[in-house]
């Protein structure tokens, strides 16, 4: 991602997050408040933790879908990588984007040196992001009971998933 490209990533992010609340552990009305800058960090790469890349799909001009990735800095969890944000535009859903995102994320993830394995949550309800994860090659290592709240009173679990890269 570019730095351009952070005013559509925010359009976005805040679309997403106002739309699918319960497919994201951000609020979209806390979010929504958010410094365009506070996103700068998500262009930020490098293999010392952090933001390793966020990568996005583009029609035409349009942002319509992006995907960070993020390295744990820790010495002893260094190995371990999360997806985060995996988000495509309503107007683009059943396109591949998702898929064509996540499959080139683990390319680049399986390129890195001293990565091990990937991970991420996603809400237990959502069967076409799991689907799509399973495809890949992701499987289930546990859930949270209770990891979001909505301000309906719903309560979410959240599935935890992995992929081993090596």
């Amino acid at each position: 991602m570019a730095e351009p490209d952070l005013l559509a990533y925010k359009a976005l992010r805040d679309a997403m997050l106002a739309g699918h609340p319960d497919a994201f552990t951000s609020d979209a009305e806390t979010e929504g408040q958010r410094d365009l800058s506070s996103y700068r960090n998500r262009l930020a790469g490098g293999s010392n933790g952090g933001t390793l890349f966020t990568l996005v799909a583009l029609d035409d001009a349009r942002l319509v879908g992006a995907l960070t990735c993020e390295r744990e800095p820790r010495v002893k969890v260094n190995h371990i990588a999360h997806l985060i944000g995996m988000m495509v535009s309503d107007t683009h859903r059943g396109r591949g984007i998702g898929r064509a995102l996540l499959v080139a994320t683990i390319g680049r993830l399986r390129a890195t040196p001293g990565l091990a394995q990937v991970t991420l949550s996603v809400t237990a309800t959502n069967r076409n992001a799991i689907g799509l994860y399973e495809s890949q090659g992701f499987t289930r290592y546990g859930s949270l009971p209770d990891a979001i709240r909505l301000p309906d009173g719903r309560s979410l679990t959240k599935d935890l998933m992995r992929l081993r890269l090596d």
